[in-house]
């Protein structure tokens, strides 16, 4: 599906890749078949952000944002479990990375398999109904994780929001 794809994208650390990517982002967006006028809107929306601000300002604010405020971190086992309890965290990440292995996605990057923007690349591979079921476990986290952010008023909230609205399991039923 193109729009876990385009999220993972946008939800990933904010690299020389993506700016060089954007013109073909908004291409996609443009195009894009399995996202609805309002989340296309949004994700145009947080692409003008991008281009109309200084790189190193966007790479500061992701810091700032992701990496030094806990309650808005990307990686969701840390809203179930916390550093602290790594005796539960880490069979969860274990059965997460055993499900990638079981699809036969081998994991090519640093992140741990609870990384948002990596799920979403896995997601991306599903049929839709499929990706909805795999998201949907971390819905509860979704929406605490949209929240911390709209508090905080960061740019990123609406994306995050976008994920949350499409993991869920009244999605299916629609």
């Amino acid at each position: 599906m193109e729009i876990y794809k385009v999220l993972s994208a946008l939800l990933e650390y904010p690299n020389q890749q993506l700016f060089d990517d954007l013109p073909d982002i908004k291409e996609l967006l443009d195009a894009m078949s399995d996202a609805d006028v309002a989340e296309k809107a949004e994700m145009k929306k947080f692409v003008a952000w991008l281009e109309g601000a200084e790189q190193t300002t966007i790479q500061a604010d992701y810091v700032r944002t992701f990496d030094m405020t806990p309650e808005h971190s990307l990686h969701l086992t840390h809203h179930f479990f916390g550093d602290d309890n790594d005796r539960n965290r880490g069979p969860a990440l274990i059965d997460l990375g055993e499900l990638y292995k079981d699809y036969g996605l081998e994991l090519s990057t640093n992140e741990l398999p609870d990384y948002l923007p990596l799920m979403l690349e896995f997601a991306a591979t599903m049929d839709p109904q499929e990706a909805t079921v795999f998201l949907s476990d971390a819905n509860k986290v979704l929406n605490v994780l949209t929240d911390n952010l709209s508090k905080a008023g960061s740019p990123y909230a609406p994306l995050v929001s976008i994920v949350a609205s499409r993991a869920t399991m009244t999605r299916l039923a629609a």
